[in-house]
This record gives structure tokens, sequence and C-alpha cells, in this order.
């Protein structure tokens, strides 16, 4: 008997201990990468005094709005443990036809709804073949990577496409209280991603069917047109892309625009902590991905890192970031 008080008194410990454990993995949940792209802020900001000023973030976000765009339509297909290489190319072949479109002074005012319903057609078509036919997702979209690329420079004949007079240019160059209209748009994809992911029954059946897609079917839900849906989701933004980048540009071409944006999609994407396998991962997660990615071009521009270094240091510091972030996910799971 006289044992019980401090058997007692050790479960208490036990369960304050469990539950102080508990509430710091939540917390590195949350967190994420968050403290490795403030990490990267301070040593830039120690690096030069050109980069935390208030122009240079501004910068820096405005840089980082095209591909926060591409990486929230990525984030619901990865979500799905599915991937979208043709991004980079529908932007392309997306901003070449509203560039096409808007030199008709009849039909200009078309010019963005045709890049969009382009970004979705392409969108859907890479969709019903993985759903339907059924293809792998790195197969379909990498020869949509290729295909759409090869369309997007015949309807340019090959050549840039310019339009001094673009209608939509505002969107590239204007700014809503100070904020780049760029930077506006990319929060309202962000917003409106969130809310589909987290407040809607569309949300709830991506994720289930990242997390095992044969039990998602088995409750019902189905597979295939969430499948088609999500990759036309992709194409979506990635027209949405197109637009931004031509309204940057006053101009498009085939060959060279949105090559390998695909690429910063999927790392900041993967960096926001959204598992390759899917069913795990959110957009918040993305955002902190593609400004961990803009802060570290910009950084390196600012610290005068020669360009042939840039694109070795940018990756490796990806990599390792990844690395470190799969390693506190098992040590997580371990505990």
């Amino acid at each position: 008997m006289s044992g019980t008080p401090s058997n007692a008194s050790q479960v208490d410990d036990l369960s304050l201990s469990v539950g102080r454990a508990e509430a710091t993995r939540s917390l590195v949940r949350a967190l994420g990468m968050l403290p490795v792209l403030l990490l990267l802020c301070i040593a830039f900001s120690l690096a030069t005094g050109k980069f935390a000023t208030v122009q240079n973030l501004i910068i820096i976000v405005q840089q980082a709005s095209i591909n926060l765009v591409l990486a929230s339509g990525m984030t619901f297909v990865i979500l799905t443990g599915g991937i979208d290489l043709s991004i980079g190319s529908v932007l392309a072949a997306a901003a070449m036809a509203a560039l096409i479109v808007s030199l008709d002074p009849t039909w200009a005012v078309m010019a963005i709804p045709v890049a969009l319903l382009v970004g979705v057609a392409f969108g859907t078509l890479n969709g019903s073949l993985i759903a339907l036919v059924p293809l792998p997702p790195f197969i379909v979209t990498l020869g949509a990577l290729t295909a759409i690329r090869g369309s997007a420079r015949l309807l340019g004949n090959d050549t840039t496409v310019f339009n001094s007079d673009l209608g939509y240019a505002v969107i590239g160059e204007g700014d809503l209280f100070g904020i780049p209209w760029l930077t506006v748009i990319a929060l309202g994809v962000v917003v409106i991603s969130w809310f589909v992911l987290t407040k809607t029954v569309l949300g709830l059946y991506i994720y289930a069917i990242g997390g095992n897609p044969d039990a998602a079917r088995l409750t019902g839900i189905k597979v295939k047109r969430v499948l088609i849906l999500v990759y036309a989701l992709s194409g979506l933004t990635a027209g949405l892309g197109g637009v931004m980048a031509s309204a940057r540009l006053y101009a498009a071409n085939g060959l060279q625009l949105g090559q390998a944006y695909e690429l910063d999609a999927i790392a900041a994407v993967i960096l926001g902590g959204t598992s390759f396998l899917g069913g795990i991962g959110s957009v918040w997660g993305t955002v902190v991905g593609a400004l961990m990615i803009a802060v570290l071009s910009n950084g390196l521009i600012l610290t005068g890192v020669p360009d042939v270094w840039q694109s070795i240091v940018k990756g490796l510091i990806i990599i390792g970031a990844v690395a470190l972030d799969r390693f506190r996910t098992g040590a997580e799971k371990a505990s």
C-alpha cells in the first residue's frame, strides 16, 4: 500500500511526459520547413544588406507567385499519389494561345478564358489517360511534356509572339494597394486550394485516394472521376500560370517559356512536406516550399554566387532540406 502514491506519481509523470512529447511533435509538424525558411532569410540578411529590404521581399514574393500557382495545382496531384510533369509545357501552350487571341481586336477579350480552357483541356486529357486507360501518371505526363511543348511551338510557328498592347498586361505589372497583382492572384489560388482540400468533400476524397485508392474505391468514392478532376485542376493552374507569365513578358515562346517550371513546382510541394506517396500534406506547406525556392534564387544572386554554382547550391540545399524533413518524420513515427 505504501508504494501506491509513488506508482501514481510515476504514472502522472509519464503521462505528462508523453503529453509534452506529443505537443512537441504536433508543433514540429505544424511548423514543417518554416524554420529552415527563416534560417535562410537570416543567413542571406547577414550576408548582404540588400536582402532584408521591403522592396526585395516584395520582389521575392512576386517571383514566387507563378511557381506558387503551379505548385498549388501540383499539390492536388501529388496528394493523390500522382505527378504532373507537363505543367511547364501546358503553361507555354496556354500563354501562346492567349497571345495569339489577344492580337485580334475582336477576340482579345477572350484571351484569358482561352488560356484557362487550354490548360483544362490538356489536364483533362492527362487525367483521362491516367484514370480510364489506365496508364502510369509519370509516363503519361512525361509524354505530354514533349507533345504539348511541340503543340505550343506549332501554335506560334516556332517563333516568339509579341503584343505590345496586351489587354491583360496589368496582371504582370499592376498592383492592388501596393501588392502586385501576381501576388494577389497567387494568394487567391492558395486560399481556394486550402478551402477545397480542407472544407469540401472533394478534399476528403483526394486525401482518401492518396492514402489508399483501393479502400477509397470500396467506400464508394468515384476514384476515376476524382483523378480526372484533379489533373484538370492542375491544367487550370498551369493555364493561369501561362496568363501570368505572358502578362509579365508581353510575349510567349513555345520553346522556352515554362522550361523546367514543373521541377520547381514539384520541389515546392515536396519541400512543403507533401508525401510523394500521397495522402499527406497541405497547401500551406507548399507556400513555404515555394518561398524557400524564391529566397534561395534571390539570395544567391544578391550574394554574388556565380550562375554556374547557383543551380548546384540550390539543388544541394533542397535535397538536404527534404532529407532533414524525412529524417524528422521518420523519427516521429519511430517514437
